[in-house]
């Protein structure tokens, strides 16, 4: 773990000399080859929460959450399709650049708050994630784990900008992959008896991928699972900052579409991977059925695998942490920067954006930290961030939506849209008990996005019906 963390400064400390404006240290002067931002893409969107809950989904469970991951495929493949190359008609620092143009300065700022906001509150819990395997393995407080990882990430990321992070990204992804394959290795292996156990892991349908039932209250159902998938795919990859802008740091439109498809096809694998590893820690007993499902993986790793081999697991959990936190904390300062500073207070000087990005990047790894220590979790870390990240998602993504279809709104329609589509999911996915205690979390998407269309709709037909 220490040579880990030794490592992600290094690299921090080689990009801090590269980084010599406000365009190089948050877009990478644009020059960053699409492999590697497809592959810090998947490790972004992964954290500490896939590599935690989801073999914990995949013991208590099946594999019926792989079909939000076919959903996530075909979101992917609209955005690039209808909304990428409008990212690259001109300058875009941020991802909402371009609704200012098409609707003014006052949407692009609110746009930019929602999504810091929220983003500041997903990401969050995708900290305090860390602190579960940590504590397991180190017997640490979780205001020690979180900080400790808090400090490291905000060292390497305050240094080398998006090129750190991209790169820190690749190497991260490859360790907890690595972490995983040992896992399922020493799982197989404590198993005395290979054909029975894969024949119960049939048997009790662990390797059932589909569920063709229609409900609104189950998550894991098809049309459930890839509808809310294609539309929390397509908000959080063409309306998110946080996956825009590593997207917007690629050489071109094509380079983008392939780092933005080929990053759906390997979340749909690494997904599919997970949940086998938690379907083997099933059969090999260490789920027992009394501790929190996060916990069944990271307590295997303490307690199962040889010394030296759990501290590269561990790092590997730490890494996937660590990867979604550096990324946060780069969108978050980059649009607080752009969004925000640069224009109210006039100051275009690409040096001085650098150092007041720089500060940015500071006092959100300040905000993360603190948040991560005010939470607790009753569910799967996964379910909680994803529901959390999806109050806004549906408000943006029908934003968008609206300023290619709706041709006669204007900047207030777009604005009351928003307002009234955040605030009515907040309401649907923090009032419990409520209205809608009982609603999937995929449906968060589909039903914000609905609100700001319909809102956006009666908002126009009223203001005509008073001109007449």
């Amino acid at each position: 773990m220490g040579m880990y963390f030794a490592l992600v400064l290094g690299i921090g400390a080689y990009f801090a000399k590269k980084s010599g404006d406000a365009t190089d240290y948050f877009l990478g002067k644009d020059k960053i080859p699409w492999l590697a931002v497809m592959l810090s893409i998947v490790a972004t969107e992964t954290s500490a929460l896939t590599v935690i809950s989801i073999p914990g989904i995949g013991s208590r469970s099946n594999m019926t959450f792989l079909q939000i991951t076919l959903g996530y495929l075909l979101g992917r493949i609209a955005v690039s399709i209808w909304l990428m190359p409008g990212y690259f008609t001109g300058e875009q620092e941020t991802a909402y650049t371009r609704l200012e143009n098409r609707f003014g300065a006052r949407t692009r700022r609110l746009a930019a708050g929602v999504f810091m906001t929220v983003r500041a509150l997903g990401d969050s819990v995708r900290v305090f994630a860390i602190a579960i395997p940590l504590s397991i393995v180190t017997n640490w407080s979780k205001f020690t784990s979180v900080a400790m990882v808090g400090v490291i990430t905000l060292l390497y990321t305050l240094a080398g900008g998006i090129r750190a992070v991209i790169w820190v990204d690749v190497m991260q992804l490859g360790l907890y992959v690595l972490g995983g394959a040992a896992t399922l290795v020493v799982a197989i292996q404590l198993i005395p008896n290979l054909p029975d156990a894969w024949a119960s892991i049939v048997s009790a349908d662990k390797l059932q991928m589909v569920d063709w039932n229609i409900s609104f209250s189950e998550p894991y159902t098809f049309l459930t699972a890839v509808l809310g998938g294609a539309l929390l795919s397509s908000a959080s990859h063409g309306t998110d900052h946080l996956i825009v802008q590593r997207l917007l740091a690629t050489k071109s439109l094509s380079g983008a579409r392939k780092a933005l498809v080929g990053s759906g096809i390997l979340v749909m694998i690494q997904f599919a991977f997970f949940l086998i590893v938690g379907a083997f820690l099933w059969a090999a007993g260490a789920d027992d059925g009394i501790m929190a499902s996060d916990n069944i993986y990271p307590t295997f790793v303490v307690h199962q695998l040889p010394v030296g081999l759990a501290g590269l697991v561990v790092a590997g959990i730490l890494a996937a942490a660590m990867s979604t936190m550096s990324s946060s904390l780069n969108s978050l300062a980059s649009a607080t920067t752009h969004d925000f500073f640069a224009p109210l207070a006039g100051e275009y000087d690409p040096k001085k954006l650098l150092r007041f990005g720089r500060i940015a990047t500071l006092g959100w790894a300040v905000v993360l930290v603190v948040g991560a220590l005010s939470f607790q979790a009753d569910q799967p870390v996964v379910v909680l961030a994803l529901s959390v990240s999806s109050i806004t998602y549906g408000g943006l993504l029908g934003t968008y939506i609206m300023g290619g279809t709706m041709k006669d709104a204007k900047e207030s329609d777009a604005i009351t849209a928003i307002l009234v589509a955040t605030v009515f999911m907040v309401v649907v996915v923090l009032v419990k008990p409520g209205p809608f205690a009982n609603m999937a979390w995929p449906w968060y998407v589909p039903v914000g996005t609905a609100v700001t269309l319909v809102t956006a709709w009666l908002t126009i037909t009223l203001r005509k019906l008073r001109a007449r």
